[in-house]
């Protein structure tokens, strides 16, 4: 079997030998649209995190299996690759724990304004104070506060029961309609957001969750919230986010953005009140042992095709 890689970059410093011992495997760090074509023409097996495998690509090649090294597979074309008997195979919940994790690093780095103390220690100005402490800048405690989960599936329970732990309420919204858990409170939209100190998103990006924020709900915010989202970037409108955050004192984390790298043009990159804003580039799912068992999954996935 010859196996390509398309995009092993995005993968990081994971060990992808055992692919090597299931056919000739060639790695390529990153592949641009217009380079797929040639690279998969020959190949058996299409390893791919976030490279486009389109109709063109599938009628014009050998493929004969997609291994995504993600859950979501909306870069390939599922449609065709049924049409044509190509099977695809993604990986479902390898990322669960560090997506909840992240989603507590960049709460507690917003909410006890960690960028502020630390470089108030670094510029010397604690050295100069005199003050054995500083409380220049105020934080709450989780304990008590509401806890609104946008998404409650697999990450958003697990984010629920640690802001349970820590003493929070949890409301949820079904962005589906259809998701009901007798553990927690649900509401609608417009409350979750009305009553929430925290908010968290883990929803996917489809026809329900398109904008699902945007100028019309924002402003429902309260003053001092903490908004964070770790689902998909689409579901916020980030031209009406970048007004809110310079316009209202919140908060808010994003792990995702709706163009991925973010443009240097996007209106998060010209916000006046950038200490509001914590941006990281989707690293959520990126732990050392999430990537592990990610790649334990393309090739289990591989290997119960080659074996039939």
């Amino acid at each position: 079997m010859n196996i390509v890689i398309l995009d092993a970059k995005t993968l990081g410093d994971v060990d992808l030998s055992a692919l090597e011992a299931l056919g000739n495997v060639t790695i390529y760090d990153t592949t641009k649209a217009q380079e797929t074509l040639q690279r998969v023409k020959d190949a058996d097996i299409v390893v791919t995190n976030k490279v486009v495998i389109d109709a063109n690509i599938m009628k014009n090649s050998n493929i004969k299996m997609v291994a995504i090294t993600a859950t979501g597979m909306n870069n390939v074309d599922l449609e065709m690759a049924k049409e044509l008997g190509i099977v695809v195979r993604n990986v479902a919940g390898y990322s669960t724990k560090s997506v909840v994790q992240h989603t507590f690093a960049m709460l507690f780095y917003l909410l006890e304004q960690l960028r502020y103390y630390d470089e108030f220690v670094k510029s010397g100005a604690w050295s100069d104070s005199g003050l054995f402490t500083n409380v220049s800048r105020s934080f709450y405690e989780v304990s008590g506060k509401k806890w609104g989960i946008i998404g409650l599936g697999e990450i958003g329970r697990g984010v629920a029961k640690i802001a349970n732990s820590f003493g929070a309420e949890v409301l949820y919204y079904s962005t589906s309609g259809k998701n009901s858990n007798s553990e927690y409170e649900r509401v609608e939209l417009n409350e979750l957001l009305k009553s929430c100190d925290i908010i968290s998103i883990h929803a996917p990006l489809n026809d329900n969750t398109l904008n699902l924020l945007n100028k019309d709900n924002l402003e429902l915010l309260k003053s001092g919230s903490i908004l964070l989202n770790l689902g998909r970037g689409g579901i916020i409108n980030e031209n009406d986010l970048a007004k809110i955050i310079d316009s209202k004192d919140i908060f808010v984390g994003l792990d995702v953005t709706s163009s991925e790298p973010l443009p240097k043009s996007s209106p998060l990159m010209q916000i006046k009140n950038n200490h509001r804003l914590l941006i990281t580039p989707h690293i959520a799912w990126t732990s050392i042992e999430a990537r592990q068992e990610l790649m334990e999954g393309v090739v289990e996935n591989i290997r119960e095709f080659i074996n039939g």
